[in-house]
C-alpha cells in the first residue's frame, strides 16, 4: 500500500515538473511573438519564427532548473 501512494506522488511531482516547462515555452512563445509582431512591425514568418525559437530555448532552462 505505502509503493503505491509514493509511485501517486511520484507522479504528480512529474506532472508538474512538464507542466512547469510548457508553461515556461508557452509564455516565453507568446512574448516573443507579441514582442516581434506588433512592437518591432515583423512579418508573421518571423514572428513565429523567433517565438518557436525562444519557446524552445527557455523548456531548455526551464528543464534544467527543473532537474536541480
Amino acid at each position: 500500500m505505502r509503493d503505491l501512494s509514493s509511485s501517486i506522488v511520484e507522479e504528480s511531482g512529474t506532472v508538474q515538473k512538464w507542466g512547469f516547462i510548457a508553461m515556461h515555452a508557452a509564455a516565453a512563445a507568446v512574448f516573443m511573438f507579441l514582442l516581434q509582431r506588433f512592437a518591432m512591425h515583423e512579418s508573421q514568418e518571423t514572428s513565429l519564427l523567433w517565438a518557436l525559437t525562444f519557446a524552445v530555448c527557455a523548456a531548455g532552462l526551464a528543464y534544467k532548473q527543473a532537474n536541480r
